[in-house]
């Protein structure tokens, strides 16, 4: 068993043919996660859990690591996204589509056909241009959803939100005004799962009822999302 006389400590297990990277530290829980891209799977470990330990729960683990790894096959992010040429694989609502162009269209418009995002235009369109068509759709999808949310969450938590927006972040994924009572979502959530995009909804709403991060915060979070955490480590990548 390893004591606690450093920051952290990295080594690698071998869990039937998959190697795990192993990291020790000073955290309470272990934490499991698969990269998505390259399909490596990592975990943290409190000093206190013995390598036993910690191997007994990688192999109860097995099945749903098998499941994260077979799933960044099946959808693999495309490096290219950000070209927006056909063939490229567009994000949207926790799923992965095929971009198609069509042009000569009467309007220009974004539509899911199957397993497709469609962008029709009148005439070709510049990368700038297709990635603004994009950007309206992901917002007015947002526009759409998020109301629904903040209204099954005002009567849950017993609070009020006064009005929400949507903009471009590059740093939070929502912030919350307390004073105004206003609420603000990343356009990047668009691409994120229904369940991700409600976990940062309650996440900013649960701030109107607790402004810091604290321990409160966190009581709350467990009490209305007792997933929250795992949720929490999907949304920042390190569950894919």
């Amino acid at each position: 068993m390893f004591r606690n006389k450093k920051e952290s400590q990295s080594y690698t297990l071998d869990v039937n043919g998959v190697p795990v990277q192993v990291t020790r530290k000073r955290i309470k829980t272990i934490r499991l996660r698969v990269n998505q891209i390259t399909r490596d799977v990592r975990v943290s470990c409190p000093f206190v859990v013995s390598d036993k330990e910690l191997m007994e729960f990688l192999l109860s683990k097995e099945s749903w690591i098998q499941k994260h790894r077979s799933k960044a096959l099946i959808h693999p992010i495309s490096v290219s996204e950000d070209k927006f040429i056909a063939g490229d694989k567009v994000s949207f609502a926790g799923d992965y589509y095929q971009l198609e162009l069509k042009i000569r269209a009467k309007k220009m418009k974004v539509e899911i056909i199957g397993d497709k995002i469609i962008l029709h235009s009148r005439a070709p369109l510049g990368k700038a241009r297709k990635k603004r068509l994009l950007d309206d759709f992901y917002r007015h999808h947002l526009k759409q959803e998020i109301p629904k949310l903040i209204e099954k969450w005002e009567s849950i938590m017993n609070v009020s939100v006064t009005e929400f927006g949507v903009k471009k972040m590059r740093t939070r994924w929502g912030t919350c005004n307390i004073r105004a009572r206003r609420i603000w979502l990343s356009l990047e959530l668009a691409k994120k799962s229904p369940e991700l995009l409600e976990y940062v909804v309650v996440h900013e709403m649960v701030h109107l009822l607790e402004r810091l991060h604290n321990q409160r915060f966190k009581n709350f979070m467990t009490l209305f999302l007792p997933n929250w955490k795992e949720l929490q480590d999907q949304l920042n990548g390190r569950i894919d």
